[in-house]
C-alpha cells in the first residue's frame, strides 16, 4: 500500500517495519516492507459530524500529528483574536530557491505542535525547542476540505545550512532538529526542500495551553488503548477503555510515550485523537451556540497558538466555512520504519511515494493521489 489514510479520523496503526539509510536531499530511499494490516474495517468510513453553522473550526492532528484553525464568519469577533494572536516571522529570510505556488487559491499551511510545559523537555538547556508534531495541511483550490500530512519528528531529512542556502546545503539529521539550527524559519525552508511544496502560512501550537481550551468544553472523552500509570507526577492512572479528561489529565495523556509499544507513533496517534475529540465536542456540546462557552473556547485556541506574520482569521473564516470534520483527511508521510544512522534511532522515508505525494499536493491534485492510493480490499486480508 503507498500510504496510509484516513478520512476523519486519525490513524491507529501508524507503526511500518524497519528499514535502511536513505540517499541525500530529499525524501530518503529505504528497502521495502509492507505496512502490518489494519485489523478490519474500513479506513476511509468515519461518521458523520454536526454541520458546524456559522463557526468553522480545522483541527490538524499528528502525529504527526497533529494543530487548530479557529475562524467565525462574524468580523468584528474574529477581527479581535486575530489581534489577540501571537506573531512569528516565519519566514525570516526565506526567498531565494522557494518552490514555486503551482495553484493559486489552494493553500498549505504548516502546523507544529509542541509542548512548551512537557516535564520531559529540558528548559535550562539552549535550542533545548523541539516540535512534537508536524504536520502539512493541503487545503484544495475549492476550500471544502483539507489534507493534514503527519511528518514524523524522526524523519531523517537533509536540513539546509540556512534559512536561505540551497537544499543540498547543511547536513542529514532529524526534521525536528532543523528548529535547533535555525528555528520555524529553519523548519519551513527544510520542509518545503524535502517536499518541494510552497508554504503559505505556519501555525504552532502549545499543547501545554490546550489545558485551557479542553477545560473550557467541560473536558473529552478520549479512548485508552493501555492500562497504564503516568510517568510524571502526580502519577495518574489511565484504565483502558473510554475515559472522560479535564485538561490536566488530557495533556499527562498525550505526553506518555515510553510505556507503548510504538513510542512516539503512538504519543501522535494520541494527539490526533485528543485534537479531533476536542473539534468533535466543539461541534456538539452546544458551544457554537453559546456565546459565553464560545468566547472562552475560542480565547483560549487563540491563546495557545502562535501564526506568522501574514495570517488573518478573518480571511480563513471565510475561505474554510465549509469544511466539515467528516472532509479532513489523515495521511502519513510515506516512510519506511526505524533505523539507526550515526547512532540515532530515525525513521526513514520512501522516496518514490513521498514524491508522489507531495507532487499531488504542489499541483492540487490530491483527490486523484487518494483515489489512486485507496488500499484494494480483498478477502484474505478481511480481519487484519
Amino acid at each position: 500500500m503507498p500510504s496510509d489514510y484516513r478520512r476523519g479520523q486519525a490513524r491507529n496503526d501508524d507503526w511500518p517495519p524497519r528499514a535502511a539509510p536513505s540517499g541525500p536531499g530529499g525524501p530518503g530511499r529505504p528497502p521495502t516492507g509492507p505496512p502490518p494490516q489494519r485489523p478490519g474495517g474500513s479506513p476511509y468510513k468515519g461518521r458523520r459530524k454536526p454541520r458546524w453553522g456559522r463557526i468553522a473550526l480545522i483541527v490538524g492532528a499528528v502525529v504527526a500529528i497533529g494543530g487548530l484553525i479557529a475562524g467565525i464568519s462574524l468580523y468584528g469577533y474574529a477581527d479581535g483574536l486575530d489581534k489577540d494572536l501571537k506573531r512569528t516571522n516565519a519566514f525570516d529570510d526565506i526567498t531565494d530557491g522557494r518552490p514555486a505556488k503551482e495553484v493559486e487559491g489552494a493553500m498549505n499551511i504548516l502546523l507544529v505542535g509542541s509542548d512548551s510545559r512537557d516535564p520531559d523537555t529540558d528548559d535550562g538547556k539552549g535550542s533545548s525547542w523541539r516540535a512534537d508534531t508536524l504536520i502539512l495541511m493541503h487545503i484544495p483550490e475549492d476550500h471544502k476540505a483539507a489534507q493534514l500530512i503527519s511528518i514524523p519528528r524522526d524523519l531523517w531529512v537533509q536540513v539546509p545550512s540556512g534559512n536561505n542556502a540551497a537544499c543540498d546545503s547543511g547536513q542529514r539529521a532529524k526534521i525536528n532538529a532543523s528548529f535547533a539550527f535555525g528555528g520555524i524559519p529553519r523548519a519551513v525552508r527544510t520542509v518545503e526542500c524535502m517536499t518541494d511544496v510552497h508554504i503559505d502560512n505556519v501555525m504552532a501550537v502549545d499543547f501545554g495551553g490546550f489545558k485551557e481550551v479542553t477545560d473550557a468544553l467541560g473536558g473529552v472523552d478520549l479512548p485508552v488503548d493501555y492500562s497504564i500509570t503516568s510517568i510524571h507526577k502526580p502519577f495518574r492512572k489511565f484504565k483502558k477503555g473510554t475515559m472522560h479528561m479535564d485538561g490536566a489529565q488530557a495533556l499527562d495523556w498525550i505526553r506518555q510515550r515510553k510505556q507503548f509499544p510504538r513510542g512516539d507513533f503512538d504519543r501522535m496517534r494520541h494527539q490526533q485523537e485528543f485534537l479531533k475529540a476536542l473539534m468533535d465536542k466543539a461541534a456538539s456540546s452546544g458551544t457554537v451556540t453559546d456565546p459565553g462557552k464560545l468566547n472562552d473556547f475560542l480565547k483560549a485556541v487563540t491563546a495557545a497558538v502562535t501564526v506568522d506574520d501574514k495570517f488573518s482569521l478573518t480571511d480563513m473564516a471565510v475561505q474554510f466555512r465549509n469544511v466539515r470534520s467528516d472532509n479532513l483527511t489523515f495521511i502519513t508521510s510515506p516512510n519506511k520504519g526505524s533505523d539507526t544512522i550515526a547512532g540515532q534511532s530515525v525513521v526513514v522515508s520512501d522516496k518514490e511515494k513521498a514524491l508522489a505525494l507531495y507532487q499531488a499536493v504542489a499541483a492540487d491534485k490530491m483527490t486523484e493521489w487518494m483515489t489512486a492510493n485507496e488500499p484494494k480490499k480483498s478477502s484474505s486480508s478481511a480481519g487484519g
